[in-house]
């Protein structure tokens, strides 16, 4: 799903009052001009992994050229083309109209929602006109970084007036002129500018830890699905009708419960609800496999006239 229109007129900040701005343009040279935003880790493009993180935007602008993405976004692109970092921000910057700006790059497979709320919360609570996040080397990242809007524009007017435009420039003469804050997170600033990199971040993604919440991340993407559920109580359910049914039952009563959770309205309530009935099904189901397998007598209730 995928909206060209820039926000409209009045368009209200989301809860935590702020918009995003991702960056998505650039040649890729390390990837040999690959189209680095579409590049898949764990089985979604890049800009996808990147979008998911800053959902709760009002608004949210991709400055590249469009193309299919998992939820809506407003397009922009700097004048000229291929203008470098920072007319691309000045582009994005020009679509929104929070007092907070998120400002990311389109390659960053670990960075999530949490990381994006820290940046956030040191910007508002620090004073600083700029939260950034460092990388295990302590390095600066200007673009996995939260920003007060106001700044930002009266240092590119700045930066206009000074060089006649924004075309070339690097990003370190917009954000040394920034009263800045920091905040570390070496796995959300890992970003993919080789295929080493690519490797890396599919490997990490498949390893025990990890691999059950990014297939579920995954999945509700695909899926078109925003619903936050306890995993774990959907997963003793498998494990109860697997074990007191048949193992073939442990996918099909999922699927009857997301099922039945939708025709309930949806919601993680009605998941809870639906999956509540279903393990209480599981289980009687497994009482009464075990009593028949005890025998005859076990399967009667107490008061029963030849129970005993």
């Amino acid at each position: 799903m995928t909206a060209y229109e820039p926000p409209p007129s009045g368009t209200t900040p989301g809860a935590d009052g702020y918009d995003a701005v991702v960056l998505a343009g650039g040649a890729a040279r390390r990837l040999g001009g690959a189209d680095k935003p579409g590049v898949r880790v764990g089985g979604r493009a890049l800009l996808d992994r990147v979008l998911a993180s800053c959902a709760d935007a009002a608004t949210t602008v991709v400055v590249a050229g469009p193309r299919p993405t998992a939820r809506p976004v407003t397009w922009a692109h700097e004048d000229p083309p291929g203008g470098g970092p920072v007319a691309a921000l000045d582009a994005g910057l020009r679509n929104t109209m929070a007092e907070h700006v998120v400002v990311l790059s389109a390659d960053l497979p670990f960075l999530g929602p949490a990381t994006v709320r820290r940046l956030l919360g040191a910007l508002r609570t620090s004073g600083a006109e700029g939260a950034l996040l460092t990388d295990t080397g302590g390095r600066d990242q200007p673009l996995v970084a939260a920003y007060r809007a106001s700044a930002l524009r009266r240092e590119l007017g700045a930066l206009t007036l000074e060089h006649g435009g924004l075309t070339g420039l690097p990003l370190r003469r917009l954000t040394a002129a920034l009263e800045l804050t920091r905040v570390s997170d070496p796995v959300a600033s890992f970003d993919c500018d080789t295929w080493d990199d690519i490797a890396a971040a599919r490997a990490r993604i498949r390893e025990h830890g990890h691999v059950l919440d990014e297939w579920i991340s995954a999945a509700k993407d695909e899926l078109g699905i925003d619903l936050d559920v306890d995993t774990g109580l959907l997963l003793d359910l498998a494990r109860d009708a697997a074990h007191g049914v048949a193992r073939p039952a442990a996918p099909l009563t999922t699927f009857l419960v997301g099922y039945a959770a939708g025709r309930a309205g949806g919601g993680p309530e009605a998941v809870a609800e639906a999956t509540r009935k279903a393990v209480d099904l599981a289980l009687r189901w497994a009482d009464e496999a075990a009593a028949a397998d005890a025998g005859p007598a076990a399967g009667k209730a107490p008061d029963s006239p030849d129970a005993g």
